[in-house]
């Protein structure tokens, strides 16, 4: 459920810096998959079928989705840090990187 909801924040902001937000994008978009994967595999009754410790599986499962959210959460800030930076420094007019509006979204989606 919250890999859907970061999925659709950080789709929906301006992507002013695509390297990082994309990474944050196929965290969200893997661990989102993996989850309904891992979530069939109980449900459909396969983990009776299958000879793995599923207590250690899901311990490394959820150990590696908090090590990617943890660095997606620092790219996603990262990202939404850059409001207050002119999108050209050379120019006269003092444009945003990130609207009002997506620095709203982008906080959202960091927490």
């Amino acid at each position: 459920l919250f890999g859907t909801i970061v999925w659709i924040l950080v789709a929906s902001t301006q992507i002013p810096l695509p390297l990082l937000q994309g990474w944050v994008m196929f965290v969200a978009v893997t661990a989102w998959f993996l989850s309904i994967v891992f979530l069939s595999v109980f449900l459909f009754g396969y983990a009776n079928r299958i000879a793995v410790n599923w207590n250690q599986a899901d311990f490394i499962f959820h150990g590696a989705t908090f090590v990617f959210y943890f660095g997606a959460f620092l790219l996603q800030a990262a990202t939404t840090s850059l409001h207050y930076l002119p999108r050209k420094f050379n120019s006269t007019t003092q444009e945003r990187i990130l609207s009002g509006r997506e620095y709203n979204i982008s906080i959202a989606a960091s927490v």
